[in-house]
């Protein structure tokens, strides 16, 4: 029993200190700044549509789904333009110079633009790495290879949503 009683002590004191700190919860609505919450902010985001076929195609979804960004420019504050390159390495060769591995790389410049003043606010780069193995069947080793694609798709959109919420979280208490 007292070592309940302890542990919800310390939690408690943990808080307190949290508290004391400046920590503030990313994604935490705070009435008082005047601002939106972080959910607002990225609802108001367009997403413009990116090169690259498959690639663009899925990179645009990932961050339109984890922004919940707005359908079209018009109803946007802002718009969010992204630039991909890939590559493929080869990393695992047999004697007879046949590729069993391959590493994906997925390299992503964006810019976060206001819509009202055509000016950039926010930019950055984002890379990721993701493999796959080469089978015999060329069937299984495509889709492994558009596996990699998505995961690395998906990762690249969710370090650009995290960029994009310390950026706003930075302006909202650099406003204050």
């Amino acid at each position: 029993m007292t070592l309940n009683v302890a542990r919800i002590a310390g939690a408690l004191v943990l808080a307190a200190l949290l508290g004391g700190c400046g920590f503030h919860p990313l994604y935490a609505s705070n009435p008082d700044s005047g601002e939106g919450t972080a959910r607002d902010v990225f609802a108001s985001i367009y997403v413009d549509p990116i090169a690259g076929e498959r690639i663009g195609y899925e990179l645009r979804n990932s961050l339109i789904d984890g922004l919940n960004g707005s359908p079209k420019p018009a109803l946007a504050a802002y718009r969010l333009k992204v630039t991909v390159d890939q590559y493929l390495q080869g990393i695992a060769v047999q004697n007879n110079a046949t590729v069993t591995r391959y590493n994906y790389t997925l390299n992503a410049t964006y810019e976060l633009s206001d819509i009202r003043t055509n000016q950039v606010v926010k930019t950055g780069v984002q890379r990721t790495l993701s493999a796959y193995d080469v089978v015999t069947s060329p069937y299984a080793t495509l889709v492994a290879q558009e596996d990699a694609q998505k995961r690395g798709a998906s990762d690249i959109a969710y370090r650009i949503r995290l960029d994009l919420s310390a950026y706003f979280a930075n302006r909202s208490r650099a406003a204050k």
